[in-house]
C-alpha cells in the first residue's frame, strides 16, 4: 500500500492507495502548532477506523507548501511506518518539463495536479485548483507546465469581506436562491458566488484561447464542487486529482523508492 500526502495551507488530503486503486481518503486541518506525536495519533485512529493495518504501508509520498509541516510528516513516516518519504521537489522526476522562469518557485501541488491531469487526459489541459488561493496551471500537448494565474480563494474573498467592514457579517458560502439579494447575507452570497464565477470563467477562457486546440480544463480543490456545474467551461471535476499524482509521481521514481526504505 501507498500512503499519499498533499500538504496545504488549510487542510491536508491524505489518501491510501492499493495499486492504482484509491482504497481511503481522509482530510485534515493543516496546524502548524501540531506536532509529530499529534498527527501520529490521528493517522493511527484513522487507520484504525478503515480496518488499515500501517505495517502493510510500503511507501510514502508527500507534497507540501507548509514549509514547517514537512519535516513533521517526514518524522511520522519514520516512527509511524518506518518509511523515508519521498517528497515532492528538487531532485524528483516528474516527467514535466516546467517553463516557469524559476521552477522552485512552483507549488508542489501544482506540478503534483497538472502531472495527474496530463496523465490522465493525454492532452493539453488547465487545471482550476479551488482551494486556499485559487490556482490556474496550463499544461502543453508535449505535457509542459506553461505557467498559470493565482487568484485569492472564495474563503478568503469572504472572510475579507468580514473582516475589511464594519456591518459586515460572516456567511456561509452558497449559490443563494435569488441573485438579487434582499438581505445584507444574500446580497452577500450573490455577490460573491455570481462574480467568483465570472473570475474564474474569464481566467479559464483567457489561459485556453492561447492554449493547443483542444485542451481540457480540468477542476480540483475543496471548493470546485460548489462552482464546477456552474461554469460551462470546466469540462471533468477530479476531487482526488494531487493524490493520483502523488501515485503516479512515486511509480516514476523507482531508485528514489527503494532508497526511501529502511
Amino acid at each position: 500500500m501507498l500512503l499519499t500526502c498533499d500538504i496545504g495551507n488549510t487542510s491536508i488530503a491524505a489518501g491510501l492507495f492499493r495499486g492504482n486503486d484509491l482504497a481511503a481518503r481522509w482530510k485534515l486541518k493543516s496546524d502548524q502548532d501540531k506536532t509529530c506525536d499529534e498527527y501520529s495519533v490521528v493517522l493511527r485512529g484513522l487507520f484504525e477506523l478503515a480496518d488499515i493495518d500501517p505495517t502493510g504501508i510500503s511507501g510514502f509520498i508527500l507534497s507540501s507548501v507548509v514549509p514547517p509541516l514537512t519535516p513533521v510528516f517526514q518524522k511520522i513516516g519514520r516512527d509511524l511506518l518506518g518509511l523515508r518519504p519521498l517528497v515532492v521537489g528538487p531532485g524528483l522526476k516528474t516527467g514535466m518539463p516546467i517553463l516557469y522562469e524559476n521552477p522552485t518557485e512552483v507549488g508542489a501541488d501544482r506540478i503534483v495536479s497538472s502531472v495527474a491531469a496530463y496523465e490522465m487526459y493525454k492532452a493539453a489541459c488547465v487545471v482550476v485548483d479551488f482551494g486556499t488561493a485559487t490556482t490556474f496551471d496550463a499544461v502543453s500537448v508535449h505535457g509542459e507546465y506553461l505557467g498559470g494565474a493565482i487568484a485569492p480563494g472564495v474563503q478568503i474573498s469572504a472572510e475579507a469581506l468580514y473582516l475589511k467592514t464594519a456591518k459586515l457579517p460572516r456567511f456561509e458560502i452558497r449559490k443563494p436562491e435569488k441573485v438579487i439579494g434582499r438581505t445584507t447575507v444574500g446580497s452577500m452570497q450573490s455577490g460573491l458566488f455570481y462574480g467568483y464565477i465570472g473570475l474564474v470563467s474569464n481566467i479559464l477562457r483567457e489561459i485556453k484561447g492561447r492554449m493547443d486546440e483542444g485542451a481540457k480544463v480540468v477542476a480540483t480543490g475543496g471548493s470546485a464542487g460548489l462552482f464546477t456545474r456552474e461554469i460551462p467551461i470546466i469540462d471533468f471535476h477530479e476531487p482526488d486529482l494531487v493524490l493520483k499524482g502523488l501515485r503516479i509521481l512515486y511509480e516514476r521514481n523507482r531508485p528514489l523508492r527503494s532508497a526511501a526504505k529502511p
